[in-house]
């Protein structure tokens, strides 16, 4: 199983990218959100890869994240949902927006990806909703395409490898520290997920005392 790519890119095509590695080149398919987060030809990349194998096909996908990569994973089970419809999910809310609107029970913001119709959309809620909680803890400070993959590349004097700018870091760590700490107070994983998710849509960049803060007051007794 081919579970992580890491070299320089030989071309970029609309929805899939040709890393080498060492000499060998593998066709990533990917979102457009994150073909558009890939630096160009020439340049170091890495992503974690889901491999899909059928009888007559083999694929490779992959994603900035191992969060990304678990929701391609768990959208990919769901009853009429496969690659292709998992990939639109992705590329239209991102990770952290999957998260949100599952946790949320949103099937709105499910249907809006392109081929993903109200009863599809309905359906991923159901089915994944109780997974929401434990995905979303998986963003405490794991590694993103903006980390240094230089050392995984062959490098010479002659060709030394180009970085990609760091790229503005979101708010998955503190959305995972925020679930955690409301679990230690008590609080159910699904709840927990939903007040979280609710926050993190409300203030974007807040840090893990303010989510906090924001998913104990949606979860105080009203009155």
């Amino acid at each position: 199983m081919i579970g992580r790519i890491a070299g320089r890119i030989e071309y970029k095509a609309m929805d899939h990218v040709l890393i080498d590695v060492r000499g060998v080149g593998y066709m990533v398919y990917c979102t457009d959100r994150v073909m558009a987060q890939l630096p160009g030809p020439g340049e170091v990349a890495a992503l974690y890869t889901e491999l899909l194998v059928r009888e007559d096909l083999m694929q490779l996908f992959g994603f900035p994240t191992l969060v990304e990569k678990e929701w391609f994973r768990l959208l990919m089970g769901v009853q009429g949902i496969g690659a292709k419809a998992s990939l639109a999910i992705l590329g239209a809310l991102g990770a952290e927006g999957v998260s949100r609107a599952i946790a949320l029970e949103d099937w709105n913001s499910i249907k809006v990806a392109k081929g993903v119709g109200p009863k599809t959309a309905q359906r991923v809620v159901i089915e994944l909703k109780d997974k929401a909680p434990a995905v979303m803890a998986m963003g405490q400070s794991e590694p993103t395409l903006a980390d240094d993959v230089v050392e995984d590349v062959i490098e010479t004097p002659a060709t030394p490898a180009k970085r990609k700018p760091a790229a503005k870091p979101s708010n998955a760590s503190a959305q995972s520290e925020a679930l955690s700490a409301l679990g230690n107070l008590g609080y159910a994983p699904s709840e927990a997920a939903a007040a979280v998710a609710q926050a993190a849509g409300e203030t974007p960049e807040a840090d893990t005392p303010t989510l906090i803060r924001a998913a104990l007051k949606l979860l105080a007794p009203a009155g």
